[in-house]
């Protein structure tokens, strides 16, 4: 028998990963030539929801999420890694405080339950928090930390914004003259500097690794807020004493709180994508209950230069809806992860969960989506409005939307004690899930198997919490939350190694079918 050349032994590992991805209870969906596959729901870790960082204050739980790649390693059947997070902008119900923004260093241990197995407890993910790097901005002779605080009302007039310089695009300021950051995601580039997206601005902003603000990244004026004709940053959530935006909402752009909740860096290091979080205002983004919100934006940057990052694209994403209660709601997206230069993970949710709204979710995923074949509407004519009334332009071709992982599975989640919803004797899953990081399995027998986490925005919810040199309780307690699932995301082998075996495109039909 002659020996296989490499890219026939790579075929071959494909299709093994493949046949053995059919054989799973759980269902596969292929998206332009890649089948998404889920094995199943394989690990859960939790860090206490009093936990306090080095600096005294109360952690800050998973808004955005990154894993250091470098670090993952395998011994055995079990892994360690670091993860890198950055919590929102500090515990807040009436008005926002002056919580300086930061970046959380996890260290992870991680040993897969079983496949198949139940009576688990929710142990398999061990976490650390080992480091919390306060962000600032370096002035004469001293630094001012970057501030959670609402943006003053008014823009650049009324001191709410800095003006735009050669090197920074307009940025959103507080009160007492601090830059301001809502964080809602996490990349490392290759220098080892981070970029953060911003609900405020939105903005993305680049710190280094030690915390200094570098910089900022041009971002499009389609969801740049405006309000009574000027850019104006403020999300209604003013600090006590500090006076309300007026009008409450914007007119044009991002929507109150709707900013830049999704970040992600494609595998080659040179594509940034980052998502709005649901649609702007002028496209039919009229609030949380809004029907009509669904036409979210997907960006992307040319990122290959880090010296001169640049806006390159701009994408229509149309978000799923659900039905509550009679009425038709959108899914807003809490978090992307790019997986080549057009697919991406996303993770649409809806606002119930554990001491929240229904306490049960009526949607909560992680689906794909391929901007390969969508309108690119960057610079066109009809880029400022694209929506109106929430109605897309029929000259748009929205981003390929496939369903994928449910979250809320319940026979999944109750094999380690948890459920969605009120069930006895059943730990409630919390309502925000915003961190998402892909790992691989680091198994030859299955080379296109990783490892999928997921993490919560426990809202910095305690009855022991302390921030901003003030003791706090928000009657209750949520801890932070990690999941892990096992996936195969392999791309589908050519019909004539299909047919080499015997298997045909039958399988690859069989595969297909069950996405249905």
């Amino acid at each position: 028998m002659k020996s296989m050349t490499p890219s026939a032994c790579r075929r071959m590992l494909v299709l093994a990963t493949l046949c053995a991805a059919a054989a799973s209870p759980q269902a596969a969906v292929t998206v332009n030539g890649t089948v998404f596959t889920l094995q199943e729901l394989v690990g859960v870790g939790r860090l206490a929801a009093n936990l306090r960082d080095e600096h005294g204050e109360t952690f800050g739980s998973i808004s955005g999420l990154v894993a250091d790649r470098s670090s993952w390693t395998r011994v055995g059947d079990s892994y360690t890694g670091t993860f890198y997070a950055a919590p929102d902008r500090g515990y807040n119900v009436v008005g926002t405080i002056d919580y300086t923004a930061r970046i959380n260093r996890i260290e992870m241990s991680f040993t897969p339950a079983a496949m198949g197995a139940s009576g688990l407890a929710q142990n398999q993910i061990g976490l650390s928090l080992t480091q919390s790097t306060l962000l600032r901005e370096s002035l004469t002779g001293s630094s001012r930390p970057i501030s959670g605080l609402d943006p003053v009302p008014g823009g650049v007039a009324t001191g709410g914004a800095r003006p735009a310089t050669a090197l920074l695009p307009q940025l959103p300021q507080a009160y007492n003259g601090k830059l301001t950051l809502d964080a809602e995601a996490i990349v490392i580039l290759r220098d080892g500097s981070r970029l953060i997206s911003d609900e405020y601005g939105p903005s993305i902003y680049r710190f280094s690794a030690d915390g200094q603000f570098m910089g900022a990244l041009k971002v499009a004026d389609s969801v740049r807020p405006l309000r009574n004709g000027v850019p104006d940053y403020s999300s209604n959530n003013a600090t006590v004493g500090q006076p309300a935006p007026v009008p409450a909402n914007p007119s044009y752009g991002r929507q109150n709180n709707q900013g830049f909740e999704g970040l992600s860096l494609s595998p080659d290091g040179k594509t940034l994508f980052v998502a709005l979080q649901s649609a702007a205002r002028q496209d039919g983004g009229t609030g949380g209950t809004s029907a009509t919100r669904d036409n979210t934006r997907v960006f992307t940057y040319d990122v290959s230069n880090l010296d001169d990052m640049k806006l390159s694209g701009e994408y229509v994403v149309q978000l799923p809806k659900f039905t509550q209660n009679g009425q038709t709601l959108v899914a807003a997206q809490s978090e992307i992860l790019a997986l080549s230069d057009t697919q991406l993970l996303i993770l649409p949710r809806d606002s119930n969960g554990l001491a929240v709204g229904t306490q049960e979710s009526q949607l909560r995923r992680v689906d794909v989506i391929d901007l390969a074949g969508a309108t690119n509407i960057l610079g066109q004519s009809y880029e400022g409005t694209i929506a109106p009334g929430g109605v897309l332009n029929p000259a748009i071709t929205p981003a390929t939307y496939v369903p994928f992982l449910d979250v809320n599975d319940k026979a999944q989640l109750a094999r380690f004690g948890l459920t969605n919803g009120q069930v006895a004797g059943l730990d409630n899953l919390s309502e925000k899930w915003e961190g998402m990081a892909l790992l691989p399995a680091l198994d030859p027998s299955r080379p296109n198997d990783y490892f999928l986490f997921l993490a919560n925005d426990n809202d910095f919810a305690t009855t022991d919490g302390f921030q901003a040199g003030a003791a706090y309780s928000d009657g209750k307690n949520l801890d932070t939350m990690f999941l892990a699932y096992r996936v195969t995301i392999a791309a589908v082998p050519e019909p004539g190694t299909w047919a080499m075996l015997g298997l045909g495109l039958a399988t690859l039909a069989t595969l297909r079918r069950r996405r249905r």
